[in-house]
């Protein structure tokens, strides 16, 4: 089949990996004009991440940009360490910059997917028999399917099953990530610092520079997605007195030219597609933090492929299989998200104080390594991985 996918960061090029092996014709379609690199730490945990990955043959290649983060260091305003969140619980067991991540995906798909950087669909129309697509460079084609790997912010979302509000459930917690210079001396391993209703992370994955995250708590923010210069104003305004080193992180973020800000939001939807077209990834089921959201994009693309060659090519019965299989394992993850906060953000300092005793306990209970494993992993093997006719790798 001929298959349009928009979104080029992790579902889309996962999805055109396996589709393109299975023998159809992709088409990738992104509005940033080229492959975005850097950005923030994503990872991979438990059986079920990891067998994806060594079906699509990317597991080496993925270990071998892996951050081999340590712990976390948990400091006080004076910068006096309190504690250390272990890093199977931030990292998983494999974990990548989301940069190096599409690097590695984009490589494995460009020989036989075509990319369509620096444009977007504006208008999707469909029939009985295909998908015809507008795209916003002027031109128009039509293609058997169309797949939404188009994140948080869909535009296939909207211009195919609405924008109803209602689907959108923000867990209140609001983000911005950016890089700057090394100056906490940090080489894989990182410092936390936190204040009711807000915290800063600081880590250097790979040495150097460091990837700066501060994170704050407050339901109902309005914003614009796609105005940073406000977003730089929300969080210089909300860390403006804010203690440890953190006005030297605001300094830095006014001149990074990789900041991100969003909000934490899940994404609920009553279904899945319409017609021949389906959505992926964040687009269909953002998790939010904790949720398992990078290794879902992987694994749904996985059994997405997997159906529809199951299917040979029906995408109503392969559709409905996808969204069977996915949906309780999505359910799980995304109810884990629901404590993020509690977690990202306590909200008083007593809370704070319960987080940090509680990463400080366990490290010197007898079960400690099997109690920490289970933590990081339990959601992300919630899932009974189907087993597939797989394409030779090439």
């Amino acid at each position: 089949m001929d298959i349009l996918i928009s979104g080029a960061s992790v579902a889309g090029p996962a999805l055109a990996l396996w589709l393109s092996r299975y023998g159809h014709d992709v088409t990738v379609v992104e509005k940033a004009p080229a492959l975005r690199g850097g950005g923030y730490a994503v990872d991979f945990r438990g059986p079920v991440h990891l067998a994806t990955l060594d079906r699509m043959g990317l597991r080496a290649a993925l270990e071998a940009k892996a951050t081999h983060m340590g712990d976390i260091a948990v400091v006080d305003g004076a910068g006096e360490r309190l504690t250390a969140l272990p890093s199977a619980i931030f990292s998983g067991d494999v974990e990548v910059l989301r940069g190096d991540l599409a690097e590695v995906l984009y490589a494995a798909t460009r020989e036989r997917v075509r990319y369509r950087f620096g444009d977007q669909i504006t208008a999707v129309d469909q029939d009985e028999t295909g998908v015809d697509v507008r795209f916003a460079g002027g031109t128009a084609e039509r293609y058997d399917l169309l797949i939404g790997c188009d994140g948080v912010h869909s535009g296939v979302r909207r211009l195919v099953f609405g924008d109803d509000p209602e689907t959108r459930k923000p867990l209140g917690v609001y983000g911005a990530i950016f890089t700057m210079p090394g100056t906490l001396g940090l080489h894989r391993s990182g410092i936390m610092y936190s204040e009711p209703g807000r915290s800063v992370t600081v880590s250097s994955p790979h040495g150097g520079n460091q990837i700066v995250s501060l994170s704050f708590y407050e339901p109902g923010l309005e914003y614009d997605y796609r105005d940073p210069d406000q977003q730089r104003r929300i969080i210089a305004a909300r860390f403006a007195d804010a203690g440890w080193r953190t006005p030297e992180l605001l300094a830095a973020m006014e001149h990074a030219d990789d900041f991100w800000f969003d909000s934490t939001t899940q994404i609920h939807l009553p279904r899945w597609s319409q017609g021949r077209v389906a959505l992926l990834g964040d687009a269909g089921f953002a998790g939010g933090p904790g949720g398992n959201g990078t290794g879902l994009a992987i694994v749904g693309a996985h059994v997405l492929a997997g159906e529809l060659d199951r299917a040979r090519g029906d995408h109503r019965v392969a559709f409905a299989r996808y969204e069977d299989l996915m949906r309780p394992y999505v359910a799980t993850c995304q109810k884990q998200a629901d404590a993020g906060p509690d977690f990202l953000v306590p909200l008083t300092w007593r809370k704070i104080a319960q987080r940090n005793r509680f990463f400080k306990m366990i490290r010197y209970m007898p079960i400690a390594p099997r109690l920490i494993s289970r933590l990081a992993s339990r959601t992300a093997a919630a899932f009974d991985l189907p087993t597939y006719e797989l394409p030779a790798l090439r």
